[in-house]
């Protein structure tokens, strides 16, 4: 999995009842886009970041195009 800042985590939800998460990545702690990541959930306070180490039931959704240079391997 790669990010770069802008782009969108989105975590499913592992049961019906449980509803999809989306955040927004803004900062990225692994070596060339790996996570972790900082994530602000788009569904919490956008005051409120956390550091996301996403499981096999997250992927990563392309941000806005002209994001962040510095991107690698995706």
């Amino acid at each position: 999995m790669r990010a770069r800042i802008g782009d969108r985590l989105v975590v499913e939800g592992p049961r019906d009842d449980v509803h999809r998460r989306t955040g927004v990545v803004t900062e990225v702690r692994g070596r060339e886009g790996a996570p972790p990541y900082q994530v602000r959930w788009l569904d919490e306070d956008a005051d409120h970041e956390v550091l996301v180490y996403p499981g096999p039931d997250a992927h990563i959704e392309e941000g806005p195009v002209g994001g962040t240079a510095g991107r690698s391997g995706r």
